[in-house]
């Protein structure tokens, strides 16, 4: 029954979409592959990322609050796939792990909470099975975003579902900033959260898996994350710490990317992190800035070297700074990953800051429906950014003061298919 509503949902997006091509002439993503014959377009089409993400953790996108019906629940997500389509994109990052949980059926882990309210209840329906088929159904991309250690934004074990994994592995968790984590420095958390992530690539044929930023955690003034245990097991090899942490992350990420390959060598790997490697201040081979976080040094994520030895597809840092940010500023970052990824195999996106236009408490500059449109126009002078990808989904809908609308009459005026 609830498949049948998705069909038919699918043929009415057709005929409005088609509809508006006829009347518009212009070159809607859905409806330009129906015109003319699908490959005749398709041909035409560009190759650039348009992406968007969907933030499930705490509600942020959707499902937009914990507790509706499975077809509510279906009805808004369906509803973030239109806007989408209709902006033109091709591409939606969907956040489908957020804390530890999934919105599939996991033999691993519970069902997550945004959907029900409570942790490991069936929602009645398959959130990542429909986001996949109704993504492609709209020639959508749909990368499956899957944060490896976090567990809980709190710090209470018993408010977890009584069969999650971290509560039958305390030994696995670290309490940090008011929030639960596994351990990075456990050869068995990576081995488990690598099982309960790549479950989703042998059951789905997503298009990409996707990571954020999230790795060793952002730090917390004033706090140690205690993983003295771990270290001294196993980073005899490495007398500075950091360098153990940083080749844990290392193998998260090379044997991921193997993992993903042996299930399904068509589906991408790809990571969006924070936006600074290093400073250049600390290292002459960092990027102008004077950024307050590095991810070298403190989310232990050598994001660079991932790059330069090609062991991701994409990489999408977030420069979620306005062009003249004096820290950390937009057009001295884009020239900065563009030298990095020159010539390595890994291709470059940008992640962009959608939910910062129009907010009052940003600089000005975010207050200028014009400046996320001065960003595509800046990156086309550096041939190695591949598109972009913006956070994030709800803001994509309400689009404050029209940014999204402006980016699409400047930019998106063509249709475009993913980067292969």
């Amino acid at each position: 029954m609830l498949h049948r509503k998705s069909r038919m949902s699918r043929r009415a997006f057709t005929v409005t979409a088609l509809s508006a091509l006829v009347a518009s002439g212009g070159a809607m993503a859905a409806g330009s592959a129906m015109a003319d014959g699908k490959g005749h377009h398709r041909r035409r089409a560009t190759r650039e990322m348009r992406g968007v993400w969907i933030a499930t953790v705490a509600n942020r996108d959707w499902p937009s609050r914990q507790g509706l019906t499975a077809d509510e629940q279906r009805a808004e997500l369906i509803a973030h796939l239109d806007a989408a389509a209709e902006s033109r994109l091709n591409t939606v990052v969907f956040q489908v792990r957020p804390t530890a949980d999934a919105l599939w059926p996991s033999p691993y882990e519970p069902w997550s909470q945004v959907l029900t309210g409570t942790q490991g209840e069936d929602p009645g329906w398959d959130p990542l099975g429909t986001a996949v088929e109704e993504a492609h159904a709209r020639d959508l991309h749909l990368h499956a975003w899957f944060n490896p250690y976090r567990i809980a934004n709190h710090t209470d074990l018993g408010k977890l579902a009584a069969s999650h994994p971290a509560r039958v592995h305390e030994d696995w968790v670290v309490t940090y900033g008011g929030k639960l984590y596994y351990n990075p420095g456990l050869p068995e958390v990576r081995e488990f959260v690598q099982k309960a992530m790549l479950d989703a690539v042998e059951k789905y044929e997503i298009d990409a898996v996707h990571f954020d930023d999230y790795f060793y955690p952002y730090p917390v003034a004033g706090q140690t994350f205690d993983d003295d245990e771990a270290y001294d097991r196993y980073g005899s090899g490495f007398p500075v710490r950091a360098d153990w942490r940083r080749d844990n992350i290392d193998k998260l990420v090379t044997e991921m990317a193997a993992g993903i390959r042996r299930i399904r060598p068509s589906t991408e790997f790809g990571i969006s992190p924070f936006g600074v490697w290093r400073n250049a201040g600390t290292d002459p081979l960092g990027s102008g800035t004077r950024a307050g976080v590095q991810t070298y040094d403190d989310l232990y994520a050598d994001t660079r070297k991932w790059v330069r030895e090609g062991w991701i597809d994409y990489i999408c840092p977030q420069l979620y700074w306005n062009i003249g940010f004096a820290a950390a500023d937009y057009a001295e970052l884009v020239p900065w990953w563009s030298e990095v990824a020159r010539g390595s195999r890994t291709k470059l996106y940008v992640g962009e800051a959608l939910y910062k236009a129009g907010d009052a408490a940003q600089p000005a500059a975010w207050q200028e429906p014009s400046e996320l449109s001065r960003h595509l126009t800046l990156t086309k002078e550096h041939p190695e950014v591949c598109g972009h990808i913006y956070f994030a989904a709800k803001d994509v809908a309400t689009d404050r003061i029209e940014a999204m609308a402006r980016v699409v009459a400047d930019h998106y005026g063509q249709p475009a298919i993913p980067p292969r």
